[in-house]
């Protein structure tokens, strides 16, 4: 066909044309079927692919704040717990212990001394008149805590020894008035248990340890267990062997010293140490006798 002459038939619309148009919508077809592939392969593989550290951790904490009861395994924020289970619970602070009060005897009620701090002692609160005619020595009781006796009922059987006729009161030099709690004293009576006794005796001697009485500085001291025994060497009562008690250490107190067994069948003198044995004298509690007689015996240094 000469140049530049058209016959008017596109080469678009030719077999050629057809068939390449054809190739070209199988070729988007399968890059499209392709790319669909690759993305679903893509996806398969990314949910099989291992779960690193982080991803295990993280999963752990939502299972266990989720199932896990609460305080084992994690803390409130999720965070494991140290090795070896729950969590320890919270201290709290316990209520201050109240400080302990220091032991000192509170005035008598008249009531049985209750169980205390040994060596501490609880005082009678009663007062009485005034007895014999001398000066007046004022005086008051205290017993040991724990050693079971009334102040009170004491004070009054060592009131009614003082103020007995057989007692000191007969000789007209000597007086003597229990007062009460808070009063200025000349001299107390301790009633206390051998051991406290042997401590404020100190005595040392090993036949009389926790066995006998005493007046020190102007404090007479009754050992628990001649109030309430009296003495193996002593013919008489048990009130009668308080009486020799009070009359000797008081007598000690007024400055009376010791004496001797004026001889064999006689009444032995109530300042004779009757605890160490009679010498042949007979039992006696009383300075006096009943007819007002002083029961004296030789001095002894």
């Amino acid at each position: 066909m000469p140049a530049g002459h058209s016959t008017g038939r596109s080469r678009r619309d030719g077999p050629r044309a057809r068939r390449r148009a054809a190739r070209r919508r199988r070729l988007r077809r399968t890059i499209l079927i392709g790319s669909a592939a690759l993305v679903a392969v893509s996806a398969t593989a990314y949910a099989l692919l291992p779960e690193d550290e982080s991803t295990t951790a993280a999963k752990g904490r939502t299972a266990s704040r989720t199932d896990a009861p609460d305080g084992e395994g994690t803390d409130a924020a999720g965070n494991p717990l140290p090795q070896g289970g729950a969590k320890s619970p919270e201290a709290k602070p316990s209520p201050a212990a109240p400080s302990p009060q220091p032991a000192s005897p509170s005035p008598s009620t008249g009531a049985p001394a209750t169980p205390g701090k040994p060596g501490t002692f609880a005082g009678s609160t009663g007062s009485g008149g005034v007895q014999g005619k001398g000066t007046t020595r004022r005086w008051r009781l205290e017993v040991e805590d724990g050693s079971g006796v009334d102040p009170e009922a004491a004070a009054r059987s060592v009131e009614a020894i003082l103020g007995d006729p057989r007692g000191w009161t007969k000789d007209p030099r000597y007086g003597f008035q229990l007062v009460g709690a808070g009063q200025p004293v000349d001299f107390t009576v301790k009633i206390a248990s051998p051991k406290t006794t042997d401590l404020l005796c100190d005595v040392v001697t090993p036949e009389l340890i926790g066995e006998t009485n005493c007046r020190v500085g102007h404090t007479v001291v009754v050992n628990l267990k001649r109030w309430k025994e009296g003495s193996p060497q002593f013919r008489g009562s048990v009130e009668e062997y308080r009486a020799l008690i009070v009359n000797h250490e008081v007598g000690h107190e007024i400055g009376r010293g010791h004496e001797g067994c004026p001889g064999p069948g006689k009444p032995a003198p109530a300042m004779m140490q009757q605890i160490k044995g009679l010498d042949g004298c007979t039992s006696n509690a009383w300075p006096f006798d009943a007819n007002g007689t002083y029961l004296s015996g030789p001095s002894v240094l």
